[in-house]
């Protein structure tokens, strides 16, 4: 397993460029003292929310009677899904936003950051590589780590790229991770295929 390249790969699903302006959206009603506090706070939750799937992820597919094809092959598909709307963006829907209430969870710390092709790449790096929850974790936080920090000094960022700027970057990433769900794609019927095999 490459260290290096499985942070990258949770890095791009990540989509802190792409979260920079969501974020600030939803935040820009707090008062300004409040809005690095309520930013840490929903990266620690969403952090916590991948490390049991982490931990407890194979225990899951197990329960699910899934595997490792299904999974890889599955990943895939959301992980191109994910990238095609980073490449052609639609019209986003946050949600409510009464008042100045503070966002709780939903929808920064998940489904935002750890949402659904995280949590499937989570579930199946667990899967392909048992063992490794160490190096998967230090991966996982690698990743975490540099996506916190864009998104902290979100308020620069959009200052010196300007939203065209974050959008570049972001359909650049996206790019990047249509390479990587269909290599993760072709995986899965690789090895699917293999235990087809007589």
């Amino acid at each position: 397993m490459n260290l290096l390249a499985l942070a990258t790969t949770f890095f791009l699903v990540f989509d802190p460029f792409g979260n920079v302006a969501v974020f600030h959206t939803l935040l820009s009603k707090l008062p300004e003292h409040r809005r690095r506090v309520v930013l840490i706070r929903e990266m620690l939750i969403a952090l916590g929310v991948m490390v049991v799937f982490l931990l407890l992820g194979d225990r899951f597919l197990g329960f699910l009677g899934l595997e490792p094809p299904a999974l890889s092959i599955s990943g895939g598909i959301i992980l191109f899904l994910i990238a095609l709307g980073m490449l052609f963006p639609a019209r986003s829907v946050l949600g409510d936003e009464n008042g100045d209430d503070e966002p709780f969870i939903v929808p920064m710390a998940v489904p935002m950051f750890a949402g659904p092709s995280a949590i499937a790449l989570l579930l199946l790096t667990t899967t392909k590589f048992p063992g490794q929850t160490l190096q998967i974790g230090a991966a996982l936080g690698l990743a975490w780590t540099a996506s916190a920090v864009i998104l902290l000094l979100s308020p620069l960022l959009m200052r010196f790229l300007g939203r065209r700027g974050t959008r570049a970057l972001e359909r650049l990433m996206g790019l990047l991770l249509i390479l990587v769900s269909v290599q993760m794609f072709l995986d899965g019927l690789a090895d699917y295929q293999s235990t087809l095999a007589p």
